[in-house]
């Protein structure tokens, strides 16, 4: 088992998350190697870095998550890496059910998750529950099991991407050359929210507004870049027409912020913008 803790690195993105991260690190075992990229370059971090020998922090300025994970892949020098947000509930010692199979699978995949026991599939579509390992289109982001070399060979995180979409396009692109993901249902993980420390009200409509903005931006680019425009625009005709209408009907609530911010992200895709909006 000493080889399974020399063949995996964990890799966190935090973004003003001290407390979260703190807590979270808490119940990784120590025998694993850990980078945390911090898109916030927040120096709190460092305190982390003196208590556990076993953890690298990098601070950097906040490109988006994309390029923060390709920075952190970067760095890495095991056979795999586990990505997994700082927000979740996850037991470690489930990773050892992600090695046995990428051992049996030779490591063909792009992509193994676990299941989410508090998601819907209209949020997250995922596998058969009945089957202990299911084919799924897209391996959610807060939990990505990769084998390092077949990451190189799918190409990294589209830095185009700033949030949302990015761990959706790389599973795309992993289809098309003969690299299916997977989900093991018998691996559990719970979503808890944002990543983010958020202090009040304001703070926190401010980062849903911004979430709203970019997940619409990215929906719209990923489609556009493997679809095309055309497709792209007739299936997102009937999202328009609901946000102009939302935009209408709740021009005197904090609604509207919401509705205003994905209107104009969406219109940025559609002309071809960069996602430039930043916290």
């Amino acid at each position: 088992m000493k080889k399974f803790f020399e063949d995996i690195t964990i890799i966190i993105i935090s973004y003003k998350s001290y407390d979260i991260v703190r807590n979270f690190i808490k119940k990784i075992p120590k025998k694993f190697q850990v980078i945390i990229v911090d898109n916030s370059n927040d120096f709190n971090l460092k305190k982390i870095k003196k208590k556990y020998k076993n953890i690298k922090i990098f601070l950097r300025k906040n490109n988006g998550v994309s390029s923060a994970l390709n920075f952190g892949v970067k760095k890495i020098k095991t056979k795999y890496f586990f990505q997994v947000s700082p927000d979740v509930e996850f037991n470690f010692n489930d990773l050892k059910k992600f090695y046995k199979k990428a051992k049996i699978m030779k490591d063909n995949f792009s992509a193994l998750g676990p299941r989410f026991i508090n998601t819907d599939d209209k949020s997250h579509k995922q596998s058969n529950l009945n089957h202990e390992i299911g084919f799924i289109k897209s391996i959610h982001g807060s939990a990505m099991f990769i084998n390092k070399k077949n990451f190189k060979k799918i190409g990294k995180f589209d830095e185009n991407i700033f949030l949302y979409f990015e761990e959706t396009d790389y599973c795309k692109r992993g289809l098309k050359i003969g690299f299916n993901s997977y989900q093991l249902n018998k691996v559990k993980i719970k979503k808890k929210g944002l990543t983010v420390n958020v202090q009040n009200e304001k703070d926190k409509r401010k980062i849903a507004n911004l979430l709203s903005w970019h997940f619409i931006w990215s929906k719209f680019y990923y489609f556009k870049k493997h679809y095309g425009l055309m497709l792209s625009l007739i299936y997102f005709i009937p999202i328009i027409v609901r946000t102009i209408f939302k935009l209408n009907l709740t021009k005197n609530s904090n609604e509207y912020y919401k509705y205003k911010n994905r209107y104009e992200g969406l219109k940025t895709a559609i002309n071809g913008g960069k996602s430039y909006k930043r916290p």
